[in-house]
C-alpha cells in the first residue's frame, strides 16, 4: 500500500529538519523536495533504510543547467522508488556554476556510478566522493560540457536561412 505524501514529508521534516527543505511540490502526485546539498545524503539514507518506506531503487538521476538562477545554476534531480509500497519520490538539489559540487550517491546506490559520470560528462557537475569520475560518452580531451546552455543551438554564421521563416 502506498504511503501518503504528507506522511513521508512529515518524516523528512522531523528527521532532516524543515529548515533544510527549500521547496516542496507534488507535480503529477509525486512528492518533489528540493533540499540543501549538505543534507542530501542524510535524507536519501534515511528514506532508503527506513523500515517501512524502503526507497531502495534509484530510478533516475539527471542534471540540469538553469542559467537564470544565479548562485544555483546547476542542479541534479533524483527519482527514487519504493518497491515495497510502489511509491515514488523526487529529490532536487542545486549548486553554483563556480563550484558545481554535489555529494555522490555511489555509497548508497551502485547504479549512481554511471549516471553520475554521464551527468559530469555533459554538465560538469562534480560528484564529491565518486570512485571514478571521468568522462563516459565524450572524448577525454573535451574541454567543455555540451548540455550547458552556454552555447548557441545553431551556427551563427549560416547564410542559407531566413530568420522570418523560423518565427524570429
Amino acid at each position: 500500500m502506498p504511503f501518503s505524501n504528507e506522511e513521508i514529508l512529515g518524516f523528512i521534516k522531523e528527521s532532516v529538519g524543515e529548515e533544510y527543505l527549500i521547496q516542496v511540490t507534488e507535480p503529477d502526485g509525486i512528492l518533489t523536495i528540493e533540499v540543501e546539498r549538505s543534507k542530501l545524503i542524510l535524507m536519501v539514507g534515511l528514506l532508503k533504510n527506513h523500515a517501512q518506506y524502503q526507497f531502495t531503487f534509484m530510478t533516475d538521476l539527471c542534471g540540469m543547467h538553469i542559467p537564470e538562477q544565479k548562485g544555483r545554476e546547476l542542479g541534479v534531480v533524483y527519482l527514487f522508488h519504493s518497491w515495497a509500497s510502489n511509491t515514488l519520490i523526487r529529490i532536487k538539489t542545486f549548486a553554483p556554476i563556480e563550484a558545481p559540487l554535489i555529494p555522490s550517491m555511489t555509497a548508497h546506490f551502485n547504479s549512481a556510478n554511471w549516471m553520475e559520470r554521464e551527468t559530469y560528462d555533459f554538465y560538469g557537475i562534480i560528484f564529491e566522493g565518486h570512485p571514478n569520475l571521468i568522462r563516459i560518452l565524450n572524448v577525454d580531451d573535451m574541454d567543455y560540457f555540451p548540455l550547458r546552455k552556454e552555447y548557441p543551438l545553431e551556427d551563427q554564421i549560416r547564410q542559407d536561412k531566413v530568420d522570418e521563416f523560423f518565427g524570429r
